[in-house]
């Protein structure tokens, strides 16, 4: 079972290594960022921008927020075109997503979430606590994407382990 502290903890590494990812993106300039290097959304934008998508998908399952412009998984690396658009949204989903983890309550991970798929085109129902790992992995998985992607570029993003996180990460703007 996850705890109020791992959704917590979670929540601010997900601030802290999107403030880095997004400060050495924004130095490589539009061209570098959607520059097809390979990966399965192609560029450093179009897989920040379905992380994005992925965020805003889950967060509306979490928490009944929106849902994001585009609901096509297949065209998640389009929601949002415009960098500077994509920097302030990608700024008020991590302040959304503390405040969300800071108002969970203890005993979130023990309930069950149900919501339609439209990848599997049916109704799931899974233990909360497993939706809100693969929330949190799904960020990582495509952020070290977008990592090796950028310092394959000359970017230089901070550390990515956990363990070295500072203990004072606070939101700001990107």
């Amino acid at each position: 079972m996850i705890s109020k502290t791992y959704i917590e903890t979670m929540a601010r590494y997900n601030c802290w290594q999107n403030q880095s990812i997004f400060r050495e993106a924004d130095m490589l300039g539009d061209g570098e960022r959607r520059k097809d290097r390979g990966a399965f959304f192609g560029s450093i934008h179009r897989t920040l921008s379905h992380i994005m998508w992925g965020d805003t998908m889950w967060m509306h399952r979490f928490s009944g927020s929106d849902l994001p412009a585009i609901t096509d998984i297949t065209k998640s690396g389009e929601l949002i075109e415009d960098w500077q658009e994509l920097k302030l949204q990608r700024s008020q989903m991590d302040e959304r997503i503390l405040k969300w983890a800071d108002a969970t309550d203890e005993n979130i991970g023990e309930r069950d979430l149900s919501w339609y798929s439209g990848l599997l085109q049916k109704d799931l129902t899974k233990p909360y606590g497993l939706l809100i790992t693969h929330f949190f992995n799904h960020q990582t998985h495509h952020r070290g994407q977008v990592h090796a992607m950028i310092t394959a570029a000359g970017g230089k993003p901070d550390d990515t382990d956990l363990g070295f996180m500072p203990d004072n990460i606070e939101f700001r703007q990107l």
